[in-house]
């Protein structure tokens, strides 16, 4: 854009947001359709208020953020038409987040475990996935050590 004028800049600015607009907008409209069937005559928020069949399940940990290595944390939830608790998973199998998970109530609507972070962990962020039987979900867990 060198020696352009102000103005040629302002209308090349506008056309090229412009079009970052268009392109948007035809990529949410094409995602919307792409599935035919389940936005007729809904909204796009009721449409999408309700997780996929199989990632239905709610998990939250508590304290979230957490501040030491070895604090021990609350996993809780509903397995949203899920059988029950089955497993949870903190981290990664091959970097744990979690250790010593221990299932203390699993009934499908609702859930508690309690787990220790591990003593390898740094600051970060990490998942902890539930298998609900049939549900799966997943948070997020901050740590701060």
């Amino acid at each position: 854009m060198r020696g352009t004028t102000k103005p040629k800049r302002t209308v090349l600015g506008l056309a090229l947001a412009a079009g970052l607009i268009t392109a948007t907008s035809i990529g949410i409209a094409g995602g919307a359709s792409a599935d035919s069937g389940t936005t007729e005559g809904k909204t796009m928020t009721e449409a999408h208020q309700k997780p996929p069949k199989g990632a239905r399940a709610t998990v939250q940990v508590s304290p979230n953020p957490t501040t030491r290595r070895g604090e021990e944390v609350t996993i809780t939830g509903n397995c949203g038409g899920g059988t029950g608790l089955k497993s949870v998973l903190g981290g990664f199998p091959e970097h744990p987040v979690l250790e010593n998970i221990r299932i203390l109530k699993s009934g499908p609507d609702e859930f508690e475990a309690k787990a220790t972070l591990s003593e390898q962990i740094g600051n970060g962020v990490g998942p902890v996935f539930v298998d609900c039987g049939g549900e799966a979900g997943v948070t997020l867990l901050v740590t701060h050590v």
